[in-house]
């Protein structure tokens, strides 16, 4: 890895934006006077999904704790660069949700931690993914630690947007905004082709169904199940004869979402179980064993309702992912009829938008596309999953 800015793709402004800061902070390390603004102690990043808002936040605190001053902040090849990226750095933290949400609790904890002296003497580093998750309790103890920065913390916070929907106000007050931008079909494919060694006609077509979500991209390119998966969202619309039909098409997807949720979360909640309950010694025997396992059985019960608030997130992650796909089937139909100068979404098919655009009008295609949108919108805000797309299955077959 030459630098640790590479995997940014298509985000030329911030890339210019964070090397400044990062050179700025080893300025003060070092115990040199730098401008005011040229380094602040919360970064807020946002974006659309897939523009890169977590690799952003990781490559800055790479930068941050890089300790190769020759080759710059950033260097990609020192220690301090590769733990950072790895995740193991002592002096960096953090926090992805694995819930819906961000509890107060262990707000507090980070907070309290990223309070200490960082260990290598450069910055302790607390970076949020998803930080429009926080709860309202957990947002008012990181704004206090925000208001108040102990010396040598810097804070990096990753929201889809700076709107009050996402993130406080007063948090945003105190952040400088570092705006993303969803990167260019080509960027994506490019970066697939030169990073993965996945073939350029493969790249190009990953990465325009994609629509510019650098890891989609990548797993659509390497997963035969996900493109299976993104070819049964885009047979619905042809699917859609009748009400039985519209009933049978929603639970379909549901079910899909499900299995491809538990099996992306399997793995990691057996080896959490297995690793908890040989911690607290399950299986042993002799005296104490009884009140050990009745205490083990507390620890599995906590740990079984953080497995299952993941596996609700990433249920409404996978069903998110065919949704988007169904909405950028509707908008090449869109193209198809009024005859737009841009490359289809979905190439593959190109042919079956073309003949819907023939029988759809475009006000009804318009209406469709809106009613996916307006599922993706509901489930959000906390409607089941089930009822936002059955009810959306129903408006897609009335146009």
């Amino acid at each position: 890895m030459s630098d640790v800015f590479t995997q940014l793709v298509g985000q030329p402004d911030a890339v210019t934006t964070l090397r400044a800061a990062a050179a700025a902070a080893s300025a003060v390390i070092r115990g040199e006077t730098v401008g005011a603004g040229a380094m602040t102690h919360a970064w807020l990043f946002t974006g659309p999904p897939g523009s890169g808002r977590s690799v952003a936040a990781r490559s800055f605190a790479a930068a941050l704790q890089c300790t190769d001053p020759a080759a710059g902040p950033g260097c990609g090849h020192c220690d301090g660069c590769h733990t950072t990226l790895a995740g193991t750095h002592p002096d960096v933290r953090l926090v992805v949700p694995d819930g819906l949400s961000i509890p107060v609790a262990q707000m507090r904890e980070l907070v309290l931690r990223s309070a200490t002296t960082p260990a290598n003497g450069r910055w302790q580093v607390l970076l949020i993914e998803d930080a429009d998750r926080l709860t309202e309790a957990a947002g008012n103890a990181l704004l206090k630690a925000v208001e108040e920065p102990p010396d040598r913390t810097i804070f990096l916070l990753c929201a889809p947007s700076d709107h009050p929907d996402d993130i406080s106000v007063t948090i945003r007050s105190r952040c400088r905004v570092v705006p993303l931008r969803q990167p260019a079909a080509d960027a994506v494919s490019a970066l697939l082709v030169e990073r993965d060694g996945v073939d350029p006609k493969t790249a190009a077509w990953v990465a325009a169904a994609a629509q510019g979500h650098v890891g989609r991209a990548r797993r659509l390119a390497g997963d035969g199940q996900a493109r299976d998966r993104r070819a049964a969202v885009l047979a619905v619309p042809r699917q859609l004869t009748g009400v039985g039909a519209c009933f049978d098409a929603a639970a379909a997807l549901i079910e899909a979402a499900e299995a491809e949720a538990a099996a992306a979360v399997a793995e990691t909640d057996a080896a959490e179980r297995a690793a908890l309950e040989t911690a607290l010694g399950a299986g042993g025997t002799g005296k104490g064993a009884a009140g050990a396992a009745r205490g083990i059985a507390g620890q599995l019960k906590d740990l079984e309702k953080r497995q299952k608030s993941r596996a609700t997130r990433a249920q409404r992650d996978a069903l998110d992912r065919a949704l988007l796909d169904l909405a950028g089937f509707y908008r090449d139909v869109l193209n198809a009829r009024w005859g737009g100068p841009v490359s289809p979404v979905h190439a593959d098919t190109a042919a079956l938008a073309e003949a819907a655009a023939q029988r759809w009008t475009a006000e009804s295609t318009l209406r469709r596309l809106e009613s996916v949108l307006a599922c993706r919108t509901a489930i959000d805000a906390n409607v089941k999953p089930r009822i936002a797309v059955e009810a959306m299955m129903l408006e897609l077959w009335r146009g």
